[in-house]
């Protein structure tokens, strides 16, 4: 009974695991990237503040690094006319449609031991991703009306 009940467990904890399109993008991801720009769906002069931190000129030129055998990461705004410095997180990739490829990339700032002070993330689309190149996209609402903001990535 014992021995029925351990593999039962094996069994369930296997079939919840993460599947294989996810695996094979957390080896992609594994390393060093720079966000090399940021554009925006609409026209015109906005004030964003990037992952409630700094503004699209201080990410631009950012350096990222990403660790998935824990899920975690830093990132260095390396602009010295804003608030520079290393930057903890830890991220999560889920595959929301199998069909599309496409997936949502949870990322959650923390401090240097990867515990979050107010237990906030971010839910961004990964919306490409490659051996050198990486994509994510936020959509908010400005003035009611759907806001894309695009981030691009070039391995280093």
């Amino acid at each position: 009974m014992k021995n029925t009940l351990l593999l039962l467990i094996a069994i369930s904890l296997v079939s919840c695991g993460t599947s294989k399109t996810v695996r094979d993008s957390k080896k992609v991801i594994k390393g060093d990237w720079l966000l090399n720009s940021i554009t925006y769906s609409e026209k015109g002069t906005y004030n964003v503040n990037l992952l409630n931190d700094a503004s699209k000129e201080c990410f631009e030129g950012s350096t990222w690094q990403f660790v998935p055998n824990n899920n975690t990461g830093v990132y260095n705004i390396n602009d010295t006319s804003c608030s520079s410095g290393v930057r903890n997180f830890v991220f999560t990739i889920q595959e929301i449609d199998p069909q599309t490829g496409l997936y949502d990339f949870l990322l959650k700032p923390t401090n240097e031991k990867y515990k979050s002070d107010t237990n906030r993330g971010f839910r961004l689309k990964l919306t490409s991703l490659s051996d050198v190149m990486m994509q994510w996209q936020q959509t908010v609402s400005v003035d009611g009306k759907p806001f894309t903001i695009t981030m691009n990535f070039n391995k280093q």
